[in-house]
């Protein structure tokens, strides 16, 4: 039998290798800013157009390089960061496996521009498909500029599976944000299409995060730091308050390197503990040095998984430096040990008027004279009944919140064609329906009692209204006479921008107001009562939440966050009239008995079940 193995040629194999290395355009944006950082630029810029798909440029203004390592540069595994096996365990750079680029040379067409600050010409460097096509000499004012055109015109089915223009530029626009907030000391803009989209100065973290990502997030920032002889952590933190339901905003870097960590991630959320609202998941930007022998970052081609000699340590000292952060700015409460607590001053508890006079037996309200004393009386009945109607008011904020914090997902539901609809229980009198708390309505019908859950209701009415006006782009629309505006992040905009013509068969009239911008000029008919730049902005949320936790089309998502973030809430007070118009329409959907995240609508207490509570 002969021999039938054989060593691939390099073309092949840097094809192979570049099936992890460079798996959409932002891939290749990551390694050019990377190698850019690496030759210690202080201004970098980004030019993309088409979404990277037509071409990807950096400029920098770093070290540059001679010829020869022009050339070797697109060879595989040629790198300058390490040179023997322990250089592994003592990485200060970014890149040092030598897969880049020669992965990104295999599958586009490649352009180099280099200069060291010696020489008087620089190179001109033009590679396709790992072949190199001209080498030569060219003017150049130093550092490097790499183009990378057409990108995966030599293998088609790749290019294929890229997905649309703005979820492309959203993954560009994450790995921009990743490498710009790394490197705070480096100014850094990004250009899309002939449009500037950031233009970032050199300097501190804090007003890097605002560049980012709009000065309302200024508010929010609270200082982390934290020095042992282990580790050092500083950074920023959002306040609990502003915490979302998506995640996305949540950045670690270690030895200025990003990396995703579930573990670390949990030790955050649990300095945050008791401050969080379920499934919240709060902002911020924490970075890591700890000495590089006691890490491993060579487990992954996209380096982004690491792997610490001593995880429980990292935990432990992260979890400690949020709780410290968050108790020096009042944001959690704090114990002081440096206090004497046999000398602290304990100040006397504040009692209500009305639980004073019931322990004190001899108690009398306010001796005056016999001709005000009617009148003292009744400023104290105005302050006892003032204090029960803030006490009440109070009750039904929680039982608001409550609401709002829950959030139950499961899809399957909606797909059942047939319900059990007590279409013909209900009993049709005005006088047998009522609100429960402002939260659930109770009304009779002819078995017993049915109570409806009007959110949840209101949600299944608007998720069905909503999918119909996506299948016939016939949503009517409420135009403004004084348009909104609506200050989006760059990636929330390219979103927007990518659900325009589902958001115009809603009813939204939007146009674009700058690189960041949208202005709403009319809304869906259905949201003439509430806030619709409110309700706008947590679609948006609600959207990117669902698309981490749920498989269902991007129709059936937009319907799905709409209806939840547009739906009357509890604590919302209906009159009679109201109540049955919900019923009425719940009734009339094709799946009346659960909302679109699989929770019941409505329940039925049979006569003999509310008479076993009896008995």
């Amino acid at each position: 039998m002969s021999d039938i193995i054989q060593l691939l040629p390099d073309a092949i194999a840097n094809q192979i290798a570049a099936g992890e290395v460079v798996q959409r355009p932002a891939s290749v944006v990551k390694e050019l800013l990377e190698n850019s950082i690496d030759a210690g630029s202080s201004k970098i810029k980004l030019v993309i157009k088409d979404a990277g798909k037509q071409l990807i440029q950096v400029i920098d203004d770093g070290l540059g390089m001679s010829e020869t390592d022009a050339r070797m540069c697109f060879e595989r595994h040629a790198t300058s960061k390490i040179r023997k096996s322990d250089d592994l365990f003592a990485l200060k750079t970014m890149g040092f496996r030598g897969e880049a680029m020669a992965s990104i040379a295999a599958v586009a067409q490649v352009e180099l521009k280099t200069k060291t600050k010696e020489a008087e010409l620089g190179v001109l460097l033009q590679v396709e498909a790992s072949e190199v096509k001209n080498q030569s000499h060219t003017a150049h004012t130093g550092g490097t500029t790499i183009s990378v055109k057409n990108l995966f015109y030599n293998v088609p089915a790749r290019r294929n599976f890229l997905k649309s223009n703005p979820v492309e530029m959203r993954h560009i626009i994450d790995e921009f944000h990743r490498v710009a907030l790394a490197n705070p000391q480096v100014a850094f803009s990004l250009h899309q299409n002939d449009m500037d989209v950031y233009q970032l100065n050199a300097g501190k973290l804090s007003q890097r995060i605002v560049g980012l990502f709009g000065k309302n997030y200024q508010e929010q920032l609270v200082a982390c730091e934290e020095t042992t002889d282990q580790l050092k952590i500083y950074g920023y933190i959002g306040k609990p308050e502003f915490a979302k339901k998506t995640r996305g905003e949540q950045f670690f870097f270690v030895n200025n390197r990003y990396i995703k960590s579930g573990y670390l991630h949990h030790a955050v959320v649990n300095g945050f503990e008791g401050l969080l609202a379920k499934e919240a998941h709060p902002f911020y930007v924490l970075c890591l040095e700890i000495d590089p022998k006691r890490i491993d970052v060579n487990v992954h081609p996209t380096k982004t998984e690491i792997k610490f000699d001593d995880e429980r340590m990292v935990y432990g000292i992260l979890a400690a430096a949020i709780r410290q952060a968050l108790g020096a700015h009042n944001v959690a409460p704090a114990l002081d040990f440096d206090s004497d607590v046999n000398f602290s001053f304990n100040a006397p508890r504040r009692e209500r008027v009305d639980d004073f006079s019931s322990k004190t037996a001899n108690y009398q309200k306010f001796k005056q004279p016999k001709d005000n004393d009617g009148e003292w009386d009744k400023i104290l009945s105005n302050f006892q009944e003032l204090s029960q109607k803030i006490s009440k008011e109070e009750e039904s904020e929680d039982i608001t919140d409550e609401r709002q914090q829950s959030m139950t997902f499961g899809s399957a539901i909606n797909d059942e064609n047939e319900s059990k609809t007590p279409q013909n229980e209900r009993v049709e009198t005005k006088s047998s329906i009522f609100q429960i708390h402002q939260k659930y309505i109770a009304t009779q019908v002819k078995s017993g009692l049915m109570l409806v859950d009007q959110q949840a209701a209101h949600e299944r009415i608007l998720f069905e209204k909503f999918n119909r006006h996506l299948q016939n782009s016939d949503g009517s629309s409420q135009q403004f006479l004084f348009p909104e505006q609506v200050q989006l992040s760059v990636p929330d905009y390219a979103l927007v921008m990518d659900m325009e013509e589902e958001l115009k068969a809603l009813g939204f009239v939007i146009s674009s107001f700058g690189k960041d911008t949208v202005v709403i000029n009319g809304a869906p008919t259905e949201l003439t009562d509430t806030s619709v730049k409110s309700v706008f902005e947590g679609l948006i949320d609600q959207f990117k939440h669902n698309k981490n936790v749920l498989s269902v089309s991007k129709n059936e998502n937009i319907a799905r966050s709409l209806a939840k973030r547009s739906a009357i809430r509890a604590g919302h007070k209906l009159n009679g009239e109201e109540m049955n118009a919900l019923i009425d329409k719940l009734f009339a959907c094709q799946n009346p008995n659960y909302a679109p995240s699989g929770n019941s609508t409505f329940i039925i207490f049979d006569l003999n079940k509310i008479a076993s509570f009896f008995s």
